[in-house]
């Protein structure tokens, strides 16, 4: 094992804050991702968990609220799991350094993504139960990691509009895959907000502040935007993260081995955020002239990503192989990382590529 009790074969992006992913085959082995292979990306040091952690509530609410972990568990609001994928917004961003240079930013590859089963409470519930002022219009979350890349350095922080956290699966997260949630995963709890950037299921969870305009943090207000080719990073600069795009990538065989030639099961998984649902998975060997469609595999609910898998032929040779995905909205993916390029490295959903060397 490696830090934090994660697997001696992840790519490791950061030692401190840790920043590492899977390698894909790691994702390919169920639908759930066991918790040694999950990513983990972090914006500062893991803080410490102290046993009289509690967790306030306050902002535009009618009622102030400050509660105990034990509070949250011991029966007043239901319990709920959730089977969630979060997927980091760098997710491929090796992809787009291929294109040009994204300077400072770690060239994550297809594994910042992993789908958990949350157990925890409904952050609806605790609002409910707060009273949310009519002029209220979004929920922001505040973490207890601080982070010195932030300018100036601060608490890690984010926002979700009020009317997705009122949505029945934006949890209030204390275990993952029946187990307490790991330290380095938010422990003693975190937000899970199926459907949307990984940076919005705020870790460490210390306040929840209902407020009429979104969080002004840097990791809301400057950090996790999209930009324009022509655009630097700054205040409001560019277009605000939220919802997921739709993405698919490769699982298995790993990008650039030996396969034999003939038949070969390929596989991997396809993702689209909000409320659209994978549709359909389509595989081609000949630079997208034809297509196979893959085979989907069982559907781990609406906010799952869904598993994948197809036989190809391979003639012997070098092949790219390539794999896009639709959604129920008929979105599919863009065709190069070119035209989805941007100076952070954010959101590439292009085709997903890779090398076979087929032999005899």
């Amino acid at each position: 094992m490696t830090a934090f009790g994660k697997r001696p074969d992840m790519l490791i992006h950061e030692q401190e804050p840790f920043n590492a992913e899977p390698p894909r085959s790691a994702l390919a082995r169920s639908a759930l991702t066991p918790l040694d292979a999950f990513y983990v990306r972090g914006h500062g040091p893991v803080p410490e968990t102290h046993r009289e952690w509690r967790l306030e509530v306050g902002g535009l609410v009618q009622r102030e609220r400050s509660w105990s972990l034990e509070a949250l568990r011991d029966g007043r609001f239901v319990q709920t799991e959730v089977v969630a994928t979060l997927q980091c917004a760098g997710n491929r961003r090796s992809g787009l350094i291929e294109v040009r240079d994204v300077p400072g930013e770690a060239p994550w590859g297809p594994g910042a993504t992993g789908t958990a089963s949350w157990r925890g409470i409904r952050l609806a519930d605790l609002l409910h139960d707060a009273g949310v002022r009519p002029t209220a219009h979004h929920v922001a979350f505040i973490g207890a990691d601080r982070s010195a890349e932030a300018d100036p350095p601060q608490l890690y922080g984010g926002s979700i509009p009020l009317r997705k956290a009122l949505g029945s699966e934006v949890l209030l997260a204390h275990e993952m895959n029946d187990r307490p949630l790991p330290a380095v995963h938010g422990a003693p709890v975190r937000v899970v907000v199926p459907g949307y950037i990984g940076a919005r299921s705020v870790k460490w969870l210390r306040r929840i502040e209902v407020r009429a305009e979104p969080w002004d943090g840097f990791y809301q207000r400057t950090a996790y935007r999209l930009l324009a080719p022509d655009q630097e990073m700054g205040p409001g600069v560019g277009v605000e993260l939220g919802e997921i795009a739709l993405n698919a990538d490769f699982l298995s065989p790993e990008d650039g081995v030996q396969v034999p030639s003939g038949p070969v099961e390929v596989s991997g998984y396809a993702f689209a955020g909000g409320r659209r649902e994978v549709t359909r998975v389509d595989i081609s060997t000949d630079g997208g002239a034809t297509w196979i469609q893959a085979q989907l595999l069982e559907d781990q609910g609406r906010w799952a990503w869904r598993l994948w898998q197809a036989t190809i032929e391979l003639r012997p040779g070098d092949h790219e192989v390539i794999a896009r995905a639709w959604d129920s909205a008929a979105n599919t993916q863009p065709e190069r990382a070119s035209t989805v390029w941007n100076p952070k490295g954010y959101v590439n959903n292009s085709w997903a590529r890779i090398r076979l060397m087929a032999t005899s």
